[in-house]
């Protein structure tokens, strides 16, 4: 198109040159959000917006949520950033595949997940205790508050916890879409310490047989199962001793190599059995167990 009609008709101009025509966004509810966990056989995870103000740290909050797994953002249909083209484009897609539940009370939204056994906790300055600190397993809804005033007196009450993100340097606080996206991932270690879903849906089907760390650590452990041969033997009196080995070892050890010729009668007898003897139908080997598997 000509001049500025794209921009025009996508309604700002940071379009690249291309925009897309669809119908009106479909948003969720509380109910399907939850569904969502239940899907997934996880326990719910759910971000809280408190009024933001800027539409780049909500699309980037919504895109670091879709990112961590969250199985759905509510926000307050007033006094919050709009879900305006600019956020969308922050967001990189993460629009399209998060469920997003506005709500007209969102202190109100949240006593009802408190209801259904969601711990609700906020992203506070002043708060006692890190996220490090604090337990973010199980059924969690995290709040993150306005850029200036932070968790509203009516979201905070309804909190059951708040968080700190501890700072070093000099400067004091951090922009509300970087503290919420460390918060979520601190939720994310927590709840999968071990990282089996830090890959896509894809990938993970095909991890899915891969054994873990502690299965690893455990067959590494079982090689290094000491030789037997020599191990110690316990007598009567309590006292232990090294197995000496028997002089028909000995002898069997230091027997020249006499050859395939030279083979006594008594030598082809203790000799193995041949390859196909072991294989199912062919004779039994001297000397086995009648019922012993072919291959044990």
């Amino acid at each position: 198109m000509e001049g500025g009609t794209l921009t025009a008709v996508a309604g700002f101009d940071g379009h690249q040159g291309v925009a897309l025509v669809v119908g009106p966004r479909r948003f969720a509810s509380l109910d399907e959000i939850l569904a969502r966990g239940i899907e997934r056989s996880e326990p719910p995870f759910v971000l809280a917006l408190d009024s933001l103000e800027d539409p780049q740290n909500v699309g980037t909050l919504l895109r670091s949520a879709e990112a961590a797994g969250v199985h759905g953002v509510i926000f307050p249909t007033h006094r919050q950033a709009p879900l305006s083209p600019s956020a969308i484009k922050a967001s990189a897609g993460a629009v399209e595949h998060l469920l997003l539940c506005p709500v007209d009370d969102l202190p109100g939204a949240l006593s009802d997940l408190r209801i259904r056994g969601l711990r609700v906790v906020g992203a506070e300055a002043g708060a006692p205790l890190t996220a490090r600190q604090s337990d973010l397993r199980g059924p969690l809804a995290i709040v993150v508050g306005s850029e200036g005033q932070g968790l509203s007196p009516a979201v905070r009450r309804r909190c059951d916890f708040v968080v700190r993100i501890p700072m070093r340097g000099t400067i004091g606080s951090l922009n509300a879409a970087v503290a919420g996206s460390i918060l979520l991932f601190e939720a994310v270690a927590q709840r999968d310490p071990e990282g089996r879903g830090s890959v896509s849906p894809t990938v993970r089907a095909g991890l899915a047989d891969e054994p873990t760390e502690t299965e690893t650590a455990t067959a590494a452990e079982a090689d290094e199962v000491p030789d037997t041969t020599m191990a110690a033997e316990a007598d009567d009196s309590g006292e232990s001793h090294e197995a000496a080995p028997s002089d028909e070892t000995d002898a069997a050890d230091n027997a020249p190599d006499s050859g395939a010729e030279g083979s006594s009668d008594a030598d082809t007898e203790t000799d193995a059995p041949a390859a196909g003897d072991l294989l199912p139908g062919g004779p039994d080997p001297a000397g086995r167990e009648s019922g012993e598997s072919d291959l044990a």
